[in-house]
């Protein structure tokens, strides 16, 4: 199968990584990773980092296999780089309290508030999980 064009491929690639993301979070985490990630000490560390590593795992997965079954001509170091990229922010964002500044520092802390942790805090979590998945998205098609 040919490779795609940069363009053609880049949805394509967004899409594993969002598809990969939502799958990881809501049903390859523990319940105990997600009641537990965002705890102060080695405690919250510890949960944050096994949530971690699964994710990237099945966003690493949902990458090699769309590659292979699409020919997507991706690389293995724009992959890797891309991985790294959304695991290292998976981990800050997870972490709770840098998107509840980031709301608080722009105005939005009351939306952050909105409804309980599955309200405005949950939505701007996901937004900033999105716009990171689109930028590694554009990692994983650079050398395209």
């Amino acid at each position: 199968m040919s490779q795609l064009s940069r363009a053609a491929a880049y949805p394509a690639v967004y899409a594993l990584l969002r598809i990969a993301a939502d799958t990881a979070d809501h049903w390859v985490q523990s319940d105990h990773q997600a009641q537990h990630k965002a705890k102060p000490g080695r405690e919250g560390h510890v949960a944050l980092a096994g949530h971690v590593a699964t994710y990237t795992a099945t966003q690493a997965a949902a990458l090699l296999v769309g590659n292979r079954l699409l020919g997507l001509g991706l690389r293995g170091r724009s992959m890797a780089a891309a991985l790294a990229l959304s695991g290292a922010t998976h981990y800050l964002i997870d972490r709770r309290w840098p998107v509840r500044r980031a709301a608080e520092a722009l105005g939005k802390g009351a939306f952050y508030e909105l409804g309980g942790p599955l309200g405005g805090a949950y939505l701007l979590d996901q937004a900033t999980h999105h716009l990171v998945e689109g930028i590694a998205a554009f990692i994983a098609v650079r050398d395209h």
